[in-house]
């Protein structure tokens, strides 16, 4: 768990995106982007091919996760959030965390998950007007700089902030695009592969090292490592671009959800109907 917060923290601005993209090669020489590898059609379907399609679509990515006061995202709270950048080995190169009050109890059951007490937070923690106000302002900033934003399990986090940011007045994120989320894409790459489907579980499966669970910025790091280990895994049946990608994913979380809650019809709990809207519900 963090000790210390950013208060108020810098927030990612556009000119942060663009210092930041790829620019110069292992020896630190610039190197121009119209050099940059060939189109998808244009790149052969081999290993070093798909290598370099799964390098070009994952130059960088950025990476978001909440913790909460429970799992319901209309009327649960945010109490600690992150929003970072990954470059394409995985590696932090900018990063903004909070600790907002939430302004109401946090449930022992939570703080059993992430660590936060109701005294913490409201001790430590800035207003949750403030917070859930820069949350969205950077990932606004991210998203118009065309960076894919991976979220695990993304129809949670960003609906849980879109209600945040309709309860403080701000203006809400309503169609993030693109939008990475792994746990769709692992059950659909993946389909018939046994056990959870947990962050720490998929993330042992991808050889991604997650040492604090729940904490907001070491699982946001866990799902962008664990999107770019799936983006060179798969990279010769993955869509070319994370706008495409973006797109099957929408399919994807429908057709999960009907098969589950197929499942449920079948053992009996015929009023568990399951949302497969996403990115946002």
């Amino acid at each position: 768990m963090t000790d210390r917060w950013p208060d108020p923290p810098p927030l990612f601005d556009l000119d942060d995106l663009e210092a930041s993209a790829p620019a110069a090669d292992a020896r630190g020489d610039s190197v121009p982007q119209a050099a940059a590898s060939p189109e998808p059609a244009a790149v052969a379907d081999t290993a070093m091919g798909r290598a370099e399609r799964s390098t070009r679509l994952w130059d960088r990515v950025a990476v978001f996760d909440l913790e909460t006061t429970g799992v319901d995202v209309t009327e649960d709270r945010i109490v600690t959030a992150y929003v970072g950048l990954l470059d394409a080995t995985g590696a932090v190169i900018h990063a903004e965390s909070w600790l907002a009050d939430p302004g109401i109890e946090i449930p022992a059951g939570a703080t059993a998950v992430h660590g936060i007490t109701t005294e913490h937070a409201r001790a430590e923690g800035r207003p949750a007007a403030e917070v859930v106000a820069e949350i969205v302002s950077a990932l606004r900033t991210i998203l118009a700089g065309g960076i894919p934003v991976v979220a695990y399990n993304a129809s949670f986090d960003l609906s849980l902030l879109k209600h945040e940011a309709l309860r403080h007045g701000i203006e809400p994120i309503v169609d993030p695009s693109p939008v990475i989320d792994p746990l769709v894409i692992d059950k659909t790459v993946d389909r018939y592969r046994k056990g959870k489907r947990t962050l720490d579980v998929v993330a042992a499966h991808y050889s991604v090292a997650l040492d604090a669970a729940h904490e907001a910025s070491a699982d946001a790091i866990a799902a962008g490592r664990v999107a770019l280990a799936i983006a060179e895994r798969y990279a010769d049946t993955l869509p070319a671009t994370a706008e495409e990608l973006h797109t099957k994913q929408i399919g994807w979380a429908r057709a999960q959800a009907e098969s589950l809650t197929e499942y449920f019809v079948r053992i009996g709990r015929i009023d568990a109907v399951v949302d497969g809207s996403w990115p946002i519900r």
